[in-house]
């Protein structure tokens, strides 16, 4: 027994009244969270190496140009992840950006859809989806354009994009938002010259996907699905995923020669 404010306590009987307690979860079997941590996280991040690349630049108008090392050394450049086996340049490239604009908008992107998004699936599987989609846009970009650099957040934020529209059409929400969003961007993808629309269609697509994972299996329903099965479903399928992109990164440039 402890002693409490109103008399004593059973801190046995208490713990075991915890564990019977059901943990809240949301509508996608994540865990319940206060805080996007995972969002400002990415955020501080990628304002972090803008920072470095201003530095050992010299200039803002000079990062993602032959003056910056750090995209030298970690933009994603197919033909050095395959010939130089540098596959870290599948992540890196995410964390660089081009300037201060495209820093601006891709930031002030996951500032509105990241809070959102990591609050329907928790910490975890929104990691999960970043990387995922970040990885997507990099491997189509590595098979359709290995010898072009690219930088920036771009395919995350597309994957964030797709994923919205499936968890809207999950909830039953007016999607027309997300819709003109996705077609705006799109627009500009293959109207603007230097866009590297391999990672925003990479990024998309890897979000759907990912997304109607997380959103529709297992069958059953999100209510119904006990949550250590939904978890154990969603780690599988974003193994496998993750694990078919990297074969084709591995495999595919050797095909398509």
């Amino acid at each position: 027994m402890r002693e409490d404010a109103v008399g004593f306590q059973c801190v046995e009987c208490v713990a075991r009244g915890r564990r019977s307690v059901r943990e809240a979860r949301t509508v996608f079997g994540g865990k319940v969270i206060t805080r996007p941590y995972v969002t400002w996280t990415l955020l501080g991040l990628i304002v972090a190496v803008f920072a470095a690349q201003v530095v050992t630049s010299g200039s803002p108008m000079l990062v993602a140009t032959g003056a910056d090392p750090l995209v030298t050394w970690f933009g994603m450049w197919g033909d050095a992840v395959v010939l130089g086996d540098q596959w870290y340049r599948l992540f890196t490239g995410g964390l660089l950006h081009g300037g201060v604009i495209h820093l601006l908008f891709n930031g002030f992107a996951l500032y509105v859809v990241g809070p959102q998004v990591e609050r329907w699936l928790g910490h975890l599987r929104f990691a999960a989806l970043w990387l995922v989609s970040e990885l997507g846009g990099a491997v189509l970009g590595l098979l359709v354009e290995p010898g072009t650099m690219s930088v920036g957040a771009s395919g995350a934020l597309f994957g964030l994009f797709g994923a919205v529209f499936v968890f809207g059409r999950r909830l039953k929400l007016d999607t027309r938002f997300i819709l003109g969003l996705l077609a705006a961007n799109l627009l500009i993808t293959f109207l603007v010259p230097g866009i590297s629309w391999t990672a925003h269609i990479g990024g998309l697509v890897s979000g759907l996907l990912l997304g109607a994972a997380y959103a529709y299996l297992p069958p059953g329903g999100s209510t119904e699905a006990k949550p250590r099965r939904r978890a154990l479903w969603h780690a599988a399928l974003t193994l496998g995923y993750t694990a078919l992109l990297l074969a084709a990164a591995a495999v595919g440039p050797a095909l398509l020669l």
